[in-house]
């Protein structure tokens, strides 16, 4: 099967490089944001999936026409700027009937995949409680400067949505509850930023002179805190909190979730991805290592090499984009990956969590 990606930067090549290690897909056109080059790709027959790695807001008007040529489409997350252009996206790829899938990709770490399964093997009880953190220091000074901080490029959020949605999705795809109501403050640390006036590539360091800065008012977050209620909107028993933060000094890429049942408690930290803590009340608290041989059965098939062998990051898309082209190849089976509906769902929490920080308020999060 052949693939184009659309993005040249580190998300383009970090698709580009799980695409080549599946073995049976093709990669042939990787290009930046060339109109011209992007309409003759989609002119070409023989390209049957787009994997769309831009900056956030063209999103939608790259994957409206990537489905409207008929092409399956694999989108980045956060899937767009705004809940409405996400339901389009959605809509139009139900009705034009191709695959498509937000890539909400840690989903995909063998752990969390563990920590999924036992809790539908009731191995958890009864959850009470989920809470964490997403933690990241790459914009901790105010001459850290990427795309995502410009709300022409990335939308009207930062932090939230580009790491606070990977948190969202997760902890909903692990308790299988969903986020019904919240209370969101968010903080922008840096009112201004110096803009180096060359390109920075995500996660690059900077050593520039002070010359080659211009100094840029900030409207978007560098941190949020939120609480929330998870479950059925008559009982909403299950209680979460969680932080995202891209100015926290030495966390790299830190997604920490734990979650609190009435029999167990399960933890996961993504800067050590093989571990997962399991705590007990009467008897002794566990760690235990990846093995796919002593993992739940549903969770093997997400873990492809033996224990011992570290599975990390990039596994994770290679795990995604299996499990999207095999949809292909399989018209009539069900998706094992995040749809753009998945998308659209994080879209809406992120609007709920904006509209509760404005009015400093509890917000309904709608179904």
């Amino acid at each position: 099967m052949r693939a184009a990606v659309v993005g040249s930067g580190f998300m383009g090549r970090v698709h580009t490089e799980a695409l080549r290690r599946l073995g049976n897909v093709e990669v042939i056109n990787v290009s930046g944001r060339d109109e011209a080059a992007f309409r003759k790709m989609l002119a070409d027959a023989s390209v049957k999936t787009v994997h769309i790695c831009t900056p956030n807001a063209v999103h939608f008007p790259l994957a409206k026409a990537a489905l409207e040529a008929g092409k399956h489409v694999l989108c980045e997350k956060p899937l767009a700027v705004s809940s409405g252009e996400a339901a389009a996206m959605a809509g139009l790829a139900r009705s034009k009937k191709l695959r498509n899938c937000t890539c909400h990709n840690l989903r995909y770490y063998p752990m969390v995949q563990q920590m999924r399964r036992m809790r539908e093997a009731g191995d958890l009880g009864e959850i009470l409680v989920a809470q964490g953190t997403y933690s990241q220091d790459w914009l901790l000074y105010d001459t850290d400067w990427n795309w995502r901080i410009d709300p022409i490029e990335s939308g009207p959020s930062r932090a939230m949505a580009d790491i606070g949605s990977h948190w969202c999705d997760m902890a909903e795809h692990v308790t299988g509850l969903r986020i019904t109501s919240l209370c969101a403050d968010l903080q922008t640390f840096h009112k201004t930023r110096k803009r180096p006036r060359g390109d920075i590539e995500t996660f690059a360091g900077k050593t520039l002179a002070p010359e080659e800065y211009d100094l840029t008012a900030i409207e978007t977050e560098d941190f949020g805190a939120v609480m929330f209620r998870m479950g059925d909107r008559m009982i909403e028993r299950t209680r979460g909190a969680f932080t995202a933060s891209q100015v926290s000094a030495g966390r790299k890429n830190c997604l920490s979730i734990e979650i609190y049942g009435s029999k167990s408690s399960v933890a996961w930290n993504q800067e050590r991805p093989d571990e997962l803590w399991i705590g007990n009340r009467n008897t002794n608290n566990q760690v235990i290592i990846k093995d796919p041989s002593l993992m739940k059965e549903a969770a093997r098939s997400y873990a492809d090499l033996p224990g011992g062998h570290s599975e990390g990051y990039d596994d994770t898309f290679k795990q995604v984009f299996r499990r999207f082209y095999q949809s292909i190849e399989e018209p009539e089976a069900e998706p094992e990956y995040p749809e753009f509906a998945d998308g659209l769902r994080q879209l809406v929490i992120l609007e709920a969590e904006l509209a509760s920080s404005r009015s400093h308020a509890w917000v309904e999060v709608p179904s």
